[in-house]
């Protein structure tokens, strides 16, 4: 189906979603919106007690999460008219789905692919406890050195220092490095390769694999990814730097970050030693403090001329995430802007949090936008990060930076390429793509 029809769907079934309403709750189908209007602002409010507040407060607000919307479809079907509401969601989101599948248009130009000749000597190295033990449920150790690589399988019972591990091959002349594993040890070998332009290869066998699905990896298939090794094409794609108080002077050199950064809430509970061994209860124990502001440093954001100050939640990323995903849990288009994605979150208040819940990227308490260079400082010598979800502790002020085009990646010539996400909806633009489109078929000029 063109984009022109899918426009013309999408108004369709959003107009046959409002009338179903009309025409089989008649004038109730005013109180029916407002019924769900209030039990959806109730189950946010409902969210946000849970998170900000502790002891009975949050019991009850566990009782609101669950009783809102329930109450919500009892009143609807006390009325006998659940099914026409269903009916109408049903209606209401494939307008929503095919308004942003016209939107999407043609795919985003992908980053440019090079030329790239088979490594003579690379080296790998396999974290075998990454992804619940991918390296072996895959053979991919085996693989590897059936392709003529130099493989290292770390100890999980003695840690290595691997951006050392990596070091040390190439002083023995490897003219690759590649790993296996999470995107923390991603991170640190890929500061290798750049420091001596050599070619990066990632094998997805971490458990999120973030990094990997950007470069449009098969996140399933982790032995596809050593089809770099033999046919492969090379990406040039930027890194993230990061360093603390003075740099050098203070003993902190820069980190390189092929993901992001996080610094406030989601940074101060991964540093707590229990949140290991139980993350969901260690999470709901400290988020109350660390959200209404009684514990933790304030922090200040500067990127140029912007200046934020005490957001309770920051991320910088490693080239701006996806429009569509303010949480920075997706993907990135690209990752070669030269730019650093920077998502800040403040929210003070119950009204502002929902808001936050409902809008998302539109709300108040969302702040996005990209720079090449941010620095994070906070009324405290040092502050807790997690880089690409390894858990620091840094001294301010903490800068953060890109360098473009930093990182040779080998990729497998064939391979699923970046997810592609439809963009925001937008019912005006639906209306103008169909009815513009059905004007230029007709041979008319859409002016």
């Amino acid at each position: 189906m063109n984009r022109r029809w899918t426009a013309r769907l999408a108004l369709v079934a959003g107009a046959a979603a409002v009338a179903v309403l009309l025409a089989f709750a008649g004038p109730g189908s005013i109180v029916l919106l407002l019924v769900g209007l209030a039990g959806t602002l109730l189950t946010a409010a409902g969210v946000w007690w849970l998170l900000s507040r502790s002891g009975w407060v949050r019991r009850l607000a566990v009782l609101l999460v669950v009783a809102a919307p329930l109450a919500v479809l009892a009143l609807y079907a006390a009325a006998g008219l659940l099914w026409v509401v269903l009916l109408s969601l049903g209606l209401w989101a494939l307008a929503v789905s095919a308004g942003r599948a016209a939107l999407a248009g043609d795919d985003a130009p992908a980053m440019p692919e090079l030329a790239a000749g088979r490594a003579r000597r690379p080296f790998l190295i396999m974290n075998p406890r990454s992804g619940g033990g991918k390296v072996g449920e895959f053979h991919l150790a085996d693989r590897a050195r059936a392709l003529g690589a130099d493989v290292a399988v770390l100890d999980p019972a003695a840690p290595q220092d691997v951006a050392e591990l990596a070091r040390q091959a190439v002083r023995r002349g490897a003219d690759l490095l590649g790993v296996a594993g999470g995107d923390g040890t991603q991170a640190l070998v890929a500061g290798v390769a750049a420091e001596h332009d050599l070619p990066f290869v990632v094998i997805s066998a971490g458990t999120r694999n973030h990094f990997a699905m950007d470069l449009g990896l098969d996140r399933q298939d982790p032995a596809g990814c050593l089809e770099a090794l033999t046919d492969g094409v090379e990406l040039r794609v930027d890194l993230g730097r990061i360093s603390g108080g003075r740099g050098a002077a203070d003993g902190g050199a820069e980190r390189v970050f092929v993901n992001n950064a996080s610094f406030g809430v989601y940074a101060a509970v991964v540093q707590s030693p229990a949140y290991r061994e139980d993350k969901a209860r260690t999470t709901l124990e400290m988020l109350p403090d660390l959200l209404t502001g009684h514990t933790g440093p304030r922090l200040v954001v500067r990127a140029g001329d912007r200046r934020l100050r005490g957001p309770q939640a920051v991320l910088v990323s490693n080239n701006p995430y996806h429009g569509d995903d303010p949480a920075g849990l997706g993907h990135r288009d690209r990752l070669d802007t030269g730019r650093l994605g920077v998502l800040a979150v403040e929210v003070r208040s119950t009204s502002e949090a929902t808001e936050l819940l409902l809008l998302g990227g539109r709300s108040h308490g969302l702040t996005a936008f990209a720079a090449p260079e941010v620095v994070v400082d906070a009324d405290a010598p040092t502050v807790p990060v997690g880089v690409d979800g390894e858990a620091l502790t840094l001294p301010t002020p903490v800068r953060c930076r890109i360098e473009p085009g930093a990182l040779r990646v080998r990729v497998p010539r064939d391979r699923p390429g970046a997810p592609r996400v439809a963009p925001a909806m937008n019912w005006r633009e639906v209306r103008r793509l169909a009815l513009t489109m059905g004007r230029t078929a007709a041979g008319r000029d859409p002016a």
